[in-house]
Order: structure tokens, then C-alpha cells, then sequence
């Protein structure tokens, strides 16, 4: 493990000469982009080797890739009703991209591809772009009514701007929420390994003491997988909360 904590979220390039060239930067091949294939790969051949069978009686691969299907599936529905289900794949994929991406970080001497604002923030602007595509798309230039929340005139002119801040920071909230958490945790990790390495490495008394420290990565390691899933069921959650208000503004589906 890196003594330097802030080390494993160091971007390097793979291979040395550039893919190619746009405006004048150099495109690499890095191991950040290695590792979103590795995990668009690993998660696809998942589904499709879980499902091949179909069995009546479902064995363990199934029944996950299955019981993911209905947590999705039920997610989407109960946050934007039966109009939200054709978001389905849109949705799915990006709960199952996430959460694949966090557990494959906890890897060690892997790379956590959502501890990196520059693919949180991409995912977020991709949702932000399909909530403002549903809503024109389905309400044309009424989609600016959902700036406008039902209170007395007056006060519009204070929730309006509050309103349209609040869109508009979507992306910033939505992608900071989950690179800092990930980022945060494998931090913590990377300090406490650090701590068992200079302790056990010290002799004497103090190489017991690297016990305490090894404990808590024991206990942080539990912690970061709950966080891994609950920061994907977060991603996804407020994904389906914005498409909801994208297709029904106000109202309640």
C-alpha cells in the first residue's frame, strides 16, 4: 500500500506515445481508462453469464443479477411511476457502472475510477442532459414551469433564482457527493495502511501497536463496502427523483 495516500488516484498513461491528438493535447491511454473497461467488461459479462441459463430455480449469480434488475426496476418506479420504467436501461446501466466501479477500487493496487471528479462529473452532466432532452422533449417551453413552484406571486421572486441555482448546481452536488466519499475513504484506508506499515517496520513494542491500525482498516473496509453500494443506490435515487421531475414537473405521478 502507498505511504503517499494521495498517490493511488494518480492518472498515468499506460502507453507512452498518445492515442491521438485533439486541439493540440495529447490523448493517453491511462490506467483510469483501463479500469472503466475492465469494469464495463466485468459487469456485462456478469448480466449476460447470470442470465444465460434462466433457470426456474435460480442459482447464486442469477439471483443477484435478477434481484438487481428488481431494485432498479422498483427504485425507478416508486421515484417516477410506470412513464419512468423507459428509463430503465438508462438507469440500470448507471447504477451497475458505479457500483461496479466501487467495488473494483477496493481492490487493492486497483484504481477507483469514481474517486476522479472528471468521470463523476461526466456522469452527472449525462444526467442532467437526459432530464433536460425528457423535459423539453415532453413539455416543449413548459419545461420552464418547473422553476416556478406553486406559492403567492410575491415570493416567486425570490424561490425563481433559488430554483434555477438549484438545477443548475445539479451536476456539482450530484458528482462531488460521490467522488468525495470514495475519494475520502480510500484516503483513510491508504493512511491507516501507511500507520501498520511504518509500525510494523519500527521493531519492538511498537510493531505490536501496528495491530490497532490494521484493525481499523479491517473495520473501515467493512464500512467502504455499505458506502460503495449506497453511494450507487445515492447516484441512481436522485437520478430517477430528477427524470420524475423531468416527465411529470409538479405533479405527482
Amino acid at each position: 500500500m502507498a505511504l503517499n495516500p494521495m498517490e493511488q488516484f494518480e492518472v498515468k498513461p499506460l502507453i507512452a506515445r498518445p492515442l491521438l491528438t485533439i486541439g493540440g493535447h495529447d490523448i493517453y491511454f491511462t490506467n483510469q481508462a483501463l479500469l472503466m473497461i475492465i469494469v464495463a467488461v466485468a459487469a456485462s459479462l456478469f448480466l449476460t453469464l447470470a442470465m444465460s441459463k434462466r433457470a426456474l430455480v435460480p442459482g447464486r449469480g442469477q439471483s443477484m443479477a435478477e434481484l438487481s434488475y428488481e431494485f432498479v426496476a422498483n427504485m425507478l418506479q416508486g421515484a417516477a411511476g410506470e412513464d419512468g420504467l423507459k428509463f430503465f436501461p438508462f438507469v440500470f446501466t448507471l447504477f451497475i457502472f458505479v457500483l461496479f466501479s466501487n467495488f473494483f477500487g477496493m481492490i487493492p493496487g486497483s484504481f477507483t475510477v469514481t474517486s476522479q471528479i472528471a468521470v463523476t462529473f461526466a456522469l452527472a452532466c449525462l444526467v442532467i442532459l437526459a432530464v433536460l432532452v425528457t423535459g423539453f422533449a415532453k413539455h416543449g417551453i413548459g419545461f420552464f414551469r418547473l422553476f416556478v413552484p406553486d406559492a403567492p406571486i410575491l415570493l416567486l421572486f425570490l424561490l425563481v433564482p433559488i430554483e434555477i441555482i438549484s438545477f443548475l448546481t445539479r451536476p456539482i452536488s450530484l458528482s462531488v457527493r460521490l467522488f468525495a466519499n470514495m475519494l475520502a475513504g480510500h484516503t483513510m484506508l491508504a493512511v491507516f495502511g501507511g500507520f501498520v506499515v511504518l509500525l510494523g517496520g519500527a521493531g519492538g513494542i511498537l510493531s505490536v501497536l501496528s495491530v490497532a491500525p490494521m484493525a481499523l482498516i479491517v473495520a473501515i473496509m467493512l464500512l467502504e463496502l455499505l458506502v460503495a453500494f449506497l453511494q450507487a443506490y445515492v447516484f441512481a435515487i436522485l437520478t430517477c427523483i430528477y427524470l420524475n421531475e423531468a416527465l411529470h414537473l409538479h405533479d405527482h405521478h
